[in-house]
């Protein structure tokens, strides 16, 4: 029980002392300073617009009008088919099972039969055919990619990959957006 009481005067020190220490901390001397990084600001440079004391590059990734996104990489332009063929290669060089999927009714996710939280229609779309189980060739997955382009040329299609030990999709990009998107 001694060992719990403290002498008023050990209180009053401690309550004296506790001021002292919180002043000892160095003040706020605000971000880095600007000269310290060479180069030349012009009035059209655009990173000039934001700074935390470095150079910034500001990029605008999704446009506010006119544009859905979906799901990776839809921030970026379209893929050319060379790019596509470098996706579709590396998801099948972490041996993952590509697989496609078509949208006719938009391809976006929207509320229509229920509106509690976390529900959303439009979550999943056509497959297309049974997924690449055993595919080791690009190529195969783009002829797959044209002949549904062929059969529904106003679809969205998607490229999957899926991941079948851990029984997870991995990737899931845009490959085709119908005219007009």
């Amino acid at each position: 029980m001694a060992s719990s009481m403290i002498s008023s005067a050990a209180v009053t020190t401690m309550n004296r002392a506790a001021p002292a220490q919180a002043s000892m901390v160095a003040p706020f001397t605000g971000l880095k300073s600007t000269s310290a990084f060479p180069g030349r600001k012009t009035e059209s440079d655009i990173t000039s617009l934001a700074s935390n004391g470095g150079r910034v590059q500001c990029m605008q990734v999704w446009p506010p009008r006119n544009k859905k996104k979906f799901e990776t990489l839809s921030y970026l332009p379209n893929l050319t088919d060379p790019q596509l063929m470098k996706e579709v290669e590396y998801l099948l060089r972490k041996n993952w099972v590509p697989c496609l999927e078509f949208s006719i009714t938009g391809g976006f996710v929207y509320r229509e039969y229920h509106r509690s939280p976390g529900y959303y229609d439009g979550r999943y779309w056509t497959m297309w055919k049974l997924p690449m189980f055993g595919c080791t060739d690009a190529v195969q997955v783009m002829k797959e990619l044209e002949e549904c382009k062929k059969e529904y040329p106003d679809a969205f299609i998607r490229i999957i990959g899926f991941d079948n030990r851990r029984q997870v999709q991995c990737i899931s990009f845009i490959a085709y957006k119908p005219p007009g998107f």
